[in-house]
């Protein structure tokens, strides 16, 4: 399998080649869809400018990333484009590495629970096969690094590539069972965007699961590892805290920050559901409002977290989708990495209700993006409701989306215990409602 990963590595690596030197590189880096006030990269070397001069690169309102990745650009700045190739290298390789293990793991629990009669009788065909599994980590290496949004966001430098690096790595280190790390990539991807925060669940609940430790309120060892690893994720997230402090010497970078991530005060257009409501709103009620959609985030995490204790690396894929439709400035570069494991529950196609209509409305929804804005921005012939309708559009097609993945992945389980032709108590064939 190395070899082809190779090839699909050479292959992005050349488009993105190519693209860095075409006339639309600078045409993609101004498109809200892929750049927001977050992760610019025109924000990014204006803060490096202001941290040339000696000033603060959060003494204005135009910064907004962290300390250490304005550093990390004061010294990489004339090697940009090739940091940003490696960024999207490192995520794919990550990937492909993290499912690999993943499918490994997968197969051995499948296959002790055939030994153990925990599947009906009449389910061979829904038991997954090596062959079937196979080339999985190609595919979402490839999904990752051939998607259009993954190249755009690349080519327009949007930081939101580093993001996707840091959490790629999170999820590699969580699959290979290292708490330390799993902990320390988790804290890094909070310090960078603040809500990977809700993956602390599902990386908590796939370590239990790999320690054998059962998920039980009244169990000693399940309450010293979950400290652990808190204590753990706590201790790192202090640490990079602490350092972005020293290389500053200041806080102002919190309320730039995080404060700017929680406030939402800019309301530039985006992919998200944010900027069109609170232009609309009064100012006395925005308050409110901003922590009823912030709580969103984080609203389903628990019960998502009961719902799917014994699965937690389909807890993670749903919880990244939460996190890339419901974030305050989401580009379409968060979509991209929930979007790269669609090919790790290729079984569930089968149970999908409707992934042709939905497909086909993401895909209509992101060839319109241009045409609106242009037709507001530009003709002015529309407004910003006609923009603010494909963007809702797009975030209900996606909303859509994993909820089909989501009870096709509880319908398969269920018919993996219950058997795969459901009779009634007089024999005759009955109806899978899921309520």
């Amino acid at each position: 399998m190395a070899a082809p990963l190779v090839l699909v590595l050479l292959v992005a690596v050349t488009v993105r080649a190519v693209l860095y030197r075409s006339s639309l590189a600078g045409l993609i880096s101004e498109r809200v869809e892929v750049a927001s006030p977050l992760n610019a990269w025109k924000r990014v070397v204006e803060g490096l400018a202001l941290l040339d001069l000696g000033v603060s690169p959060y003494s204005g309102d135009v910064f907004h990333e962290t300390p250490l990745v304005i550093y990390l650009f004061h010294f990489l700045i004339d090697y940009a484009e090739l940091v940003f190739m490696i960024t999207d290298m490192l995520t794919a390789v990550a990937l492909y590495l993290a499912i690999q293990d993943y499918n490994k793991v997968l197969f051995k629990k499948q296959k002790l629970l055939i030994e153990l009669d925990k599947y009906a009788p009449d389910v061979a065909e829904l038991i997954r096969t090596p062959m079937e599994m196979h080339y999985i980590p190609l595919k979402v290496a490839l999904f990752y690094l051939l998607n259009p949004y993954t190249v755009m966001s690349c080519i327009a430098k949007s930081t939101c590539a580093i993001n996707n690096t840091v959490i790629a790595f999170f999820i590699l280190a969580t699959i290979k069972g290292s708490a330390f790390l799993s902990a320390v990539f988790l804290a890094l991807a909070t310090y960078q965007s603040l809500y990977p925060l809700t993956l602390f669940a599902p990386a908590l609940l796939y370590l239990l699961q790999r320690q054998f430790i059962p998920v039980k309120m009244k169990s000693k060892d399940f309450w010293f590892y979950t400290v652990q690893y808190a204590g753990l994720y706590l201790a790192s997230l202090v640490v990079i805290v602490c350092l972005s402090f020293f290389l500053l010497n200041s806080w102002d970078f919190i309320p730039s920050v995080y404060g700017f991530i929680l406030s939402v005060p800019d309301l530039t257009p985006n992919v998200g559901l944010f900027w069109y409501f609170f232009a609309e709103m009064f100012e006395h009620f925005s308050l409110f409002f901003v922590c009823v959609f912030q709580i969103n985030v984080f609203f389903y995490t628990i019960p998502l977290a009961v719902k799917l204790k014994e699965h937690p690396i389909f807890f993670m894929f749903v919880q990244l989708a939460i996190i890339s439709i419901f974030k305050s400035y989401p580009t379409v570069g968060d979509i991209a990495l929930y979007m790269a494991f669609l090919p790790l529950w290729s079984h569930l196609y089968r149970f999908l209700r409707n992934i042709f209509i939905l497909s086909c409305v993401l895909i209509v929804c992101s060839l319109l993006f241009p045409v609106l804005w242009h037709l507001w921005i530009y003709a002015g012939s529309a407004n910003s409701n006609f923009y603010y309708a494909i963007t809702l559009t797009f975030n209900v097609g996606q909303i859509l989306l994993i909820s089909d993945y989501f009870y096709a992945f509880l319908q398969r389980e269920y018919y993996l215990t219950h058997g795969l032709y459901l009779t009634r108590k007089d024999g005759t064939e009955a109806m899978l409602v899921l309520k």
